[in-house]
């Protein structure tokens, strides 16, 4: 029996349909929930893929000697070691625009940017690369990298003859127009 007629006209329920109700609103609640997390868990990598899509890279690694690290703009730290290990940089590895580069003692890293430029740094250095704007047919190229310690050497690649190419040290700031520079920045700066 499912519902009894009260004196006023109305109807009452039965108890276990009530519950079997319930139980039921219960279930689809649950299976909206975990259907909205498996949404959201599916998106997650999409959107992740389309922010590393939108961070072109603007050099790799071409060499590696000892212990390397680069840090890129989002805190992520990456870690080289020549020989390189499961999960470690490696000859290669893209960099991007806002990461800092650290070498450590006895180490060395070389990366080539796509225009053309070649970065050497050796042991107990660290640069920021801040800035890179470069299109190939552009005559508005800019880059602006930070070197806070040790010993680099570089070759200057397009954006020095199309553009405007920055170094900045500790002590000044250098405009280079097309040239094969040695810097050596001691640590009091």
């Amino acid at each position: 029996m499912l519902a009894q007629p009260l004196a006023d006209g109305s109807f009452t329920r039965d108890s276990g349909k009530i519950f079997s109700e319930r139980i039921m609103r219960t279930h689809v609640i649950a299976a909206s929930v975990a259907s909205l997390v498996l949404l959201l868990a599916a998106l997650a990598p999409m959107r992740l893929h389309a922010q590393t899509d939108s961070a072109k890279p603007i050099g790799k690694v071409v060499a590696i000697t000892g212990s390397v690290s680069i840090k890129h703009a989002g805190a992520v730290i990456v870690q080289a070691n020549a020989p390189a290990e499961a999960g470690q940089t490696k000859v290669g590895d893209l960099v991007y625009e806002g990461d800092l580069v650290q070498t450590d003692a006895d180490s060395k890293v070389a990366i080539n940017f796509v225009d053309g430029t070649s970065f050497n740094l050796a042991s107990n250095a660290r640069m920021a690369l801040d800035q890179y704007v470069y299109d190939p047919k552009g005559t508005s190229n800019s880059t602006l990298f930070s070197l806070t310690k040790g010993t680099f050497t570089f070759v200057a690649g397009q954006i020095a003859k199309t553009g405007d190419m920055k170094v900045d040290t500790p002590v000044a700031t250098m405009g280079i127009r097309g040239t094969t520079p040695h810097i050596e920045i001691a640590d009091d700066g």
